[in-house]
């Protein structure tokens, strides 16, 4: 078998699907650029507009708020009057900041798909993601793609992991479950899904050959 184009042998887990979170796993964390610009957008308090940005995050990636509600939830905590084009602008910086691909770990996902290992992404995401991942270039490496906003129920819940499971017809002991949030980690385990906690590229695919070996 030809190695990949990273340079790396391929990784192949037979009868396992390995699933993958996106943010802070495959993309990298937002730079400090990314969040000034962003908190400039937004008025310049960054100590008041990121607890609200998470605070409210959780609804859109639930898919109760809409990207229009989420925003303006925001504006309503910092006291501020957004006109639609900031709307627009705040959603852009934001959507673009999540956008960046750690260039080690997509070698890993490379690897996989070489190695004919199943692969799956699910995220804790608005619905507005689920184009970008499915259509966009890392859509070809996945078999199916699950984006919490799509489906009303989130990470670290066992509804959303039984619904990925039942989507890709296999059992729990079939699925390896990568993400970066230990809580979401456990979610997976407590439905007997084995379960990795993300660090780094070379962390992960040391421990995705000890599976294979």
């Amino acid at each position: 078998m030809s190695s990949s184009a990273s340079g790396s042998r391929p990784i192949s887990l037979p009868g396992r699907v390995v699933v993958f979170d996106y943010g802070e796993v495959i993309s990298l964390t937002p730079t400090d650029e990314d969040r000034a610009a962003l908190t400039e957008l937004a008025g310049g308090d960054a100590d008041v507009f990121w607890p609200a940005y998470w605070r409210h995050r959780a609804a859109l990636d639930e898919g109760t708020l809409s990207i229009q509600q989420y925003w303006r939830s925001i504006e309503r905590e910092l006291g501020e009057q957004w006109g639609d084009a900031t709307i627009h602008r705040l959603w852009l910086a934001d959507f673009r900041s999540w956008l960046t691909v750690d260039r080690d770990t997509l070698d890993v996902l490379v690897d996989l798909k070489e190695g004919g290992t199943r692969l799956a992404l699910l995220s804790n995401a608005g619905r507005d993601f689920g184009s970008y991942y499915r259509n966009g270039s890392l859509g070809d490496l996945f078999e199916k793609v699950f984006v919490s906003g799509e489906l009303g129920t989130s990470k670290p819940g066992p509804d959303i992991f039984r619904h990925v499971l039942e989507e890709l017809g296999i059992t729990a002991a079939d699925a390896v479950f990568i993400d970066n949030k230990e809580e979401n980690v456990r979610g997976a385990e407590a439905v007997g899904i084995t379960g990795h906690v993300y660090t780094t590229a070379d962390d992960l695919r040391a421990y995705l050959q000890s599976l294979a070996a």
